[in-house]
């Protein structure tokens, strides 16, 4: 129902494979997802492949909103190696170290959802997102 609005507005869509990935969170239990799980490095690569072959930009391995752990570094690195995608990994990452550990399998944009809602207070955000960065460069 909402794609006239869409395209009346003049927005360019970035088409995008989705997968929701061990523990899945909020996102894993709303869309009612089978999750990718730990290990299952063939199949997030054919969906990787099959991503690339329709001819999406993005990629997105999301371990959804209040993951209480991150997506797997195999299962980021075996997306990595199937496409030529830009890779996006989320949930779950609430420190520099886990974003670089992402960052360092081969993803290309950290989504760090949950963190930026924990503040309030736009000055204590930015120290802390501030720290993130320091941390995930270091």
């Amino acid at each position: 129902m909402g794609a006239p609005y869409i395209r009346d507005a003049g927005i360019i869509p970035l088409p995008m494979g989705y997968v929701i990935c061990a523990p899945g969170g909020r996102a894993g239990q709303v869309g009612q997802a089978k999750l990718i799980e730990s290990g299952e490095t063939d199949r997030v690569s054919a969906y990787a492949m099959a991503a690339d072959s329709y001819g999406f930009g993005l990629f997105y391995l999301e371990a959804g909103s209040g993951a209480t752990r991150p997506v797997e570094p195999q299962l980021i690195q075996a997306a990595r190696n199937s496409c030529n995608l830009t890779l996006v990994v989320g949930g779950g990452i609430r420190d520099g170290e886990t974003a670089r550990r992402a960052a360092q399998a081969g993803a290309d944009w950290i989504i760090t959802g949950n963190l930026a809602e924990e503040f309030d207070d736009a000055d204590e955000l930015e120290r802390v997102l501030s720290d993130f960065i320091i941390e995930m460069n270091s």
